[in-house]
């Protein structure tokens, strides 16, 4: 028994020394490099506005701080995106990128009444 007391002990010191002494601690995997605006917009922004869904946003020099503010709030029936679907970084990127973008003819504005 004074044995198998020991040894508890002596497992429960070197626990202690791994957990806080002389172990490195595991390191987070790095970040993803931040997606273009032209892709982020492609694979998230892109699916509705433009689509006859949400209102086409390219050509009309909507200012950068308005579109992050409007994707980190959501507006009426967009949702919110948060910053581990849309970085900080592909945020302002892709306001800044709206902003000085040119409309594209093959964007059409949400039709109504199913028209």
């Amino acid at each position: 028994m004074l044995l198998r007391a020991g040894s508890l002990r002596l497992t429960g010191a070197l626990i202690a020394l791994g957990a806080g002494f002389g172990l490195p601690a595991a390191a987070e995997p790095p970040a993803p490099p931040p997606r273009a605006p032209n892709v982020v917009y492609a694979k998230t922004c892109g699916y509705c506005h433009g689509q006859h869904v949400a209102p086409v946003i390219r050509g009309r020099a909507i200012p950068a701080d308005m579109t992050q503010a409007i994707v980190r709030r959501g507006q009426r029936a967009m949702p919110a995106f948060r910053p581990t679907e849309i970085s900080n970084a592909e945020l302002k990127a892709l306001g800044l990128w709206l902003k000085a973008s040119k409309a594209d003819p093959k964007e059409r504005e949400p039709m109504e009444n199913g028209q």
